[in-house]
């Protein structure tokens, strides 16, 4: 027999939002280890709002790379990836490392960075780079941190389908577990296990990719109403 994941953390009939405020209710679904979820659904539909639930109840254990990368222009790619575990070295040893890197810390991160198609510019600040380069900046933090699970909030957004592929690989590499928002259908049937599906503030879909279609995950976006809608009356007419 196949033993069943064990759930990481499980949500029943949550409310979740900003203050008094819900974006999504009544919300219940189970997160288990070792599953690569995407997270879909239309702009306001409320993923934004799950990520953060999810990391404020898994605390210590996510890496976080969010939607508007969340690093400082004015430093280099070194001292952005680096922030990275800034909590785990005191203030004295993270200053002296942001002003005279350890050798064997910049090896560290300079590793990290070619792997991510940065090599060459752990000197160069954030605000010279492309949007592409500085999602792969976002990812390099996120990985430096070593969670186990992580958290995404469209971390390939701003890359061509295959680097988004290769990133994604660099993630599962490092991590036994995680939940990542997209846009990319396709990429969430091809690569992940399962699929949740927000519209409208409520969960739509909860289901193993194997058992979904582009058609079911199409279902989630009123255009893809629209457009259905007038093919069938065009068909009737």
């Amino acid at each position: 027999m196949v033993a069943e994941p064990a759930p990481l953390l499980r949500l029943e009939n949550a409310d979740l939002g900003h203050g008094r405020h819900v974006v999504l209710a009544k919300l219940s679904l189970t997160l288990n280890a070792g599953e690569r979820v995407a997270l879909l659904g239309p702009s306001g539909a409320g993923k934004s709002t799950l990520l953060a639930a999810l990391r404020s109840r898994l605390a210590g254990e996510v890496a976080w790379c969010p939607q508007s990368h969340g690093l400082v222009p004015q430093l280099a790619v070194y001292h952005n990836v680096y922030m990275g575990r800034l909590e785990r070295r005191s203030a004295l040893a993270n200053l002296w490392n942001l002003v005279r890197p350890e050798r064997s810390t910049w090896a560290e991160i300079a590793a990290l960075c070619d792997e991510l198609g940065l090599e060459g510019l752990l000197k160069r600040p954030v605000a010279q780079l492309s949007g592409g380069q500085r999602q792969r900046v976002a990812i390099a933090r996120a990985l430096y941190q070593q969670r186990r699970i992580f958290l995404g909030d469209e971390p390939v957004a701003s890359v061509d389908p295959h680097q988004a592929l290769r990133l994604l690989a660099l993630i599962d590499a490092r991590h036994a577990t995680s939940v990542v928002a997209l846009h990319q259908r396709e990429l969430a049937l091809t690569h992940f296990d399962r699929v949740w599906g927000l519209r409208e503030g409520r969960l739509e879909l909860d289901a193993p990719t194997r058992e979904l279609s582009l058609a079911d995950l199409d279902r989630l976006y009123p255009a893809a109403d629209s457009d259905t809608r007038i093919r069938d009356e065009a068909g009737d007419a």
